[in-house]
């Protein structure tokens, strides 16, 4: 699974990053990015829980 930020609706709640802190962080323009992408299941299962979490839909899979 790869992710994508949309860093125009991200908001900065940080909700990703509590997430699954090792998939994601705030990066220095105040907006989330992707640190990695996911690579076994338990951090699959998590960067879903954040894409669903996500208040602004700004986390996507290609």
């Amino acid at each position: 699974m790869k992710l994508r930020i949309n860093k125009d609706s991200c908001i900065s709640c940080g909700l990703c990053t509590s997430i699954c802190e090792d998939i994601f962080e705030i990066e220095s323009d105040g907006k989330a990015g992707v640190i990695r992408n996911p690579e076994n299941d338990s951090e699959i299962t998590l960067a879903r829980e954040a894409i669903g979490s996500c208040p602004v839909n700004a986390i996507s899979k290609y």
